[in-house]
């Protein structure tokens, strides 16, 4: 849920000015490189050139972390209009939840127990998560899938990357390759609960041996599995390569306007067993007593990415990437709010009486406000390259500033006519600056033997004054260092083992209430890789030992953002599998699971010590397996199985607090056919989720000692149709 905004009308990528401004500028970056001087092309240069966006973030197997990648021909056959979060669900200690019930609107992900603010987002080694709340809202990039080149989940902290420090997870994505030849594509589906994505693709092809024009456009609509649920999500992409002898140039524009009703809620235990879609949200009564759930109570946000990426081949070892890149948000969300008492609400006045939260009659009224954020979030990263025959090093950082504007309107209230439309009863403000360098390096020490190293420094400052946070001014340094060994037994297994060093300061939510200790992660990884041709394997033992983890504690504020304090010591252990065993040329399996122990030790709460309990959210048992079946080369049938074990909603292990443990199976199909004219390619997609019409929850909270509760989907389907040419 975010922590600020949302009205009525939002922008649109067809009439925005900004998104005008931007492709005139790439269009006229285009034609420059167009007409600029000619140099060769050299292919294997310029892949290696597009590797360079990411490779300062990103891991091979000869580092000594545990990760898994996913690429777009893995992501085509489930990409029907569901959240990158849902399609990444089979990946090893991954957790999903979906607060519309179905996939689409709000997801979030958790990796080994850890939320999403601690899942460290780029796009092309840019920073995706907002910088005050640390999430990423995946709403506001939808069908941001259909434009992903390939992704990479690093699990524990991971190697030095840009943006907020990983405790859980990184997870960075690099966006579509140039083509070589021009292409378009056309895709649409449609699926339970009025579910419907259509998506429009071109590429030029490289114009004059160069140059590339490509974009997106994409509307997601749905209604949602959870009563007035519903999304309308629309979004854009476009991009411009420049591809030389030693030079690749991407300038890159690309964003997202979303209205989704609001359905972070949840539910009651009662509810649950009587009505699992009900939504409360909006609800409030007439004069009468009648009662009626107010019809614009959304979330709308609109948001413009630009980025401009310059990678430079100096020699066969040295490489360098700088980039530049600029983020506008805007949008709120709207409540109706009844019987709600004014205090707090500047210039409104009423006489009726109404009860607050302490039971005390007090000046009330029914009312309808909006909370707005206005921001900005800009800066540069940079890497440096040199690649020799046993020493690989990376230098580079980056600097970014975060600007906020947060403000509330009423736009009516029954009883007071002292306010105007645009009067603000609130206003306040944050920055965020944050710049970090890092120094990395592999170096083979032996035939055998590698060694890996990682140096961090990362400045970061906050300022905030708001009646929330109150007056905030803070500054944070840390170093972070990393390091570790990769051991090659033989051709087919690697042994490896690495420490890594993680601090983070507190988000804006913590500052709210009172938590402002950073965190400090001990993480140490021993790992062994199997690979031949028809069985892999990668096993993974894990121990993150922290100091004052912000551990969620399962409440929510008048807001919906979860509340997390601070606990003096606590640890995630673990065992990770993941496998892909080729049984035959048509049958391939892909287990993969986790067992864990996640502790709070001698967990204190309002000075009652708990002793050793349960993190919350954070599941013993994670498990996945993908079963592909393909008859014939272009027919693909794939059984999809997930088991996440039962978790705790609190610290304290209330019994009221338990989530019980899900098995959800669903079914992929795929079949391509491949026309001798027209079309290239025509594929047919179809997705059965839940196929034994399970009834189960993957999410919710505690008010108080009373359990809230997120239902998923029973049994629902999505079909598509992709036309390429």
């Amino acid at each position: 849920m975010k922590t600020f905004l949302k009205g009525t009308e939002v922008l649109s990528y067809k009439g925005s000015k900004r998104n005008q401004n931007s492709i005139f500028f790439i269009l006229f970056f285009l034609f420059y490189s167009l007409f600029s001087t000619a140099q060769e092309q050299d292919s294997t240069k310029v892949n290696q050139l597009d590797n360079v966006l990411v490779s300062a973030v990103r891991v091979t197997a000869k580092t000594p972390v545990s990760f898994s990648n996913m690429d777009k021909k893995e992501i085509k056959y489930r990409n029907l209009g569901q959240d990158i979060p849902i399609l990444m669900n089979y990946l090893p200690s991954v957790v999903t939840t979906s607060d519309a019930g179905n996939g689409m609107g709000y997801t979030g992900i958790r990796v080994r127990g850890s939320d999403a603010t601690r899942v460290n987002v780029t796009i092309n080694g840019i920073p995706y998560n907002d910088a005050e709340s640390q999430g990423t809202f995946w709403v506001n990039m939808p069908d941001f899938a259909s434009s992903v080149e390939s992704l990479q989940l690093q699990r524990g902290v991971g190697t030095s990357t840009n943006g907020s420090g990983a405790f859980g997870a990184s997870l960075n994505m690099l966006t579509d390759n140039y083509a070589t030849k021009a292409s378009g594509e056309i895709s649409s589906s449609y699926g339970t609960f009025n579910s419907n994505k259509n998506t429009v693709k071109f590429s030029t092809g490289l114009l004059n041996d160069h140059f590339e024009l490509a974009g997106r456009l994409s509307t997601i609509k749905s209604d949602g599995y959870v009563d007035r649920g519903s999304s309308d999500l629309k979004s854009y992409f476009l991009q411009g390569t420049y591809v030389g002898k030693t030079t690749l140039i991407k300038a890159l524009v690309f964003g997202g306007t979303q209205k989704t009703y609001q359905s972070w809620n949840g539910i009651d235990a009662e509810t649950l067993n009587e009505n699992r879609r009900y939504n409360s949200s909006g609800k409030y009564k007439d004069a009468q007593g009648n009662i009626h759930f107010y019809d614009n109570e959304t979330d709308n946000y609109n948001q413009d990415h630009y980025q401009l990426h310059w990678s430079e081949s100096f020699s066969d070892k040295w490489s360098t990437n700088l980039a530049f890149h600029y983020t506008k948000g805007l949008g709120y969300y709207e409540n109706y709010k009844y019987d709600e008492p004014v205090a707090g609400y500047e210039g409104i006045q009423s006489t009726k009486m109404v009860e607050d939260d302490n039971g005390d009659l007090v000046p009330g009224t029914d009312l309808i406000r909006q909370k707005w954020l206005d921001n900005d979030f800009y800066g540069t990263t940079f890497s440096l390259k040199y690649t020799a025959e046993k020493l690989n090093v990376i230098l580079g950082g980056g600097w970014n500033k975060y600007e906020g504007d947060h403000f509330g309107k009423i736009i009516w209230a029954r009883y007071s006519d002292q306010t105007e439309l645009e009067d603000h009863y609130y206003d306040d403000f944050s920055t965020k600056t944050d710049g970090n360098i890092f120094a990395k390096a592999n170096y083979q020490l032996f035939d055998k033997l590698s060694f890996y190293g990682d140096l961090q420094y990362r400045n970061v400052r906050y300022k905030a004054n708001s009646w929330e946070t109150g007056l905030v001014d803070d500054t944070f340094n840390f170093f972070n260092p990393k390091a570790g060994l990769n051991f090659e037994i033989d051709q087919k297994s690697t042994l490896y083992f690495s420490y890594a060093r993680a601090n983070r300061e507190p988000n804006r939510t913590d500052y709210e209430g009172g938590n402002v200790k950073p965190e400090k992660l001990n993480d140490f990884e021993l790992g062994w890789r199997f690979n031949s041709e028809k069985f892999q394997l990668t096993t993974n033992l894990y121990y993150m030992g922290y100091k004052d983890q912000l551990i969620l504690t399962g409440t929510l504020d008048d807001v919906g953002n979860p509340i997390r304090s601070n606990t003096d010591k606590s640890y995630r252990l673990g065992f990770e599998a993941d496998a892909t065993i080729k049984l035959s040329d048509k049958f391939i399996i892909r287990p993969n699971f986790t067992l864990s122990s996640n502790k709070n030790v001698d967990l204190d709460v309002e000075g009652q010590n708990y002793g050793t309990t349960d993190i919350a959210y954070s599941p013993s048992v994670i498990a996945g397996n993908i079963i592909v079946y393909s008859p014939i080369q272009d027919l693909h049938i794939s059984l999809l199985q997930k088991y996440v074990g039962e978790q705790y909603m609190n610290n304290i292990e209330l019994p009221s607090a338990k989530l019980a443990d899900y098995f959800v199976n669903d079914l992929n199909v795929s079949f391509e056919i491949k026309p001798k004219s027209i079309f290239k390619s025509i594929m047919i997609t179809g997705l059965v989720n839940n196929i034994l019409d399970k009834k189960y929850v993957s999410n919710g909270y505690m008010w108080d000692i009373y359990p809230y509760y997120y239902p998923q989907a029973g049994i629902n389907f999505l079909a598509g149709l992709t036309l390429k040419f």
